[in-house]
């Protein structure tokens, strides 16, 4: 299999995965600190680095029908959220395309 490339981000504040430390995402890409993961608060990031996307399922969420793909760490395999595919619902649309990362699964990285 060998070794994974991995990306390594720049910035005042850059979030990692709480168990390896790999680059996730900046504040930068943060877009909202208003959601909820399945373990807690969660932030909608508009990009993110080192994961690895999961097949599409359809979930019932808070906000409406959602097809999603679960992200996981690149290193070490941690599930760190989800991507939103399609929102069903024309209001979540701006959600499509984007990220999120459960807080409690990611640590400050400098």
């Amino acid at each position: 299999m060998g070794m994974s490339y991995r990306q390594y981000l720049q910035g005042a504040r850059i979030y990692g995965c709480s168990s390896c430390k790999t680059h996730l995402a900046t504040i930068h890409s943060m877009i909202s600190r208003a959601f909820n993961g399945q373990h807690g608060r969660a932030y909608l990031f508009d990009t993110v680095v080192n994961v690895v996307e999961g097949e599409p399922s359809d979930r019932q969420m808070t906000t409406g029908n959602h097809t999603v793909r679960d992200i996981y760490c690149v290193k070490c395999g941690t599930t760190l959220g989800w991507k939103y595919d399609r929102a069903y619902e024309p209001t979540q649309r701006y959600k499509e395309g984007k990220y999120i990362l459960e807080r409690n699964l990611l640590t400050d990285v400098q």
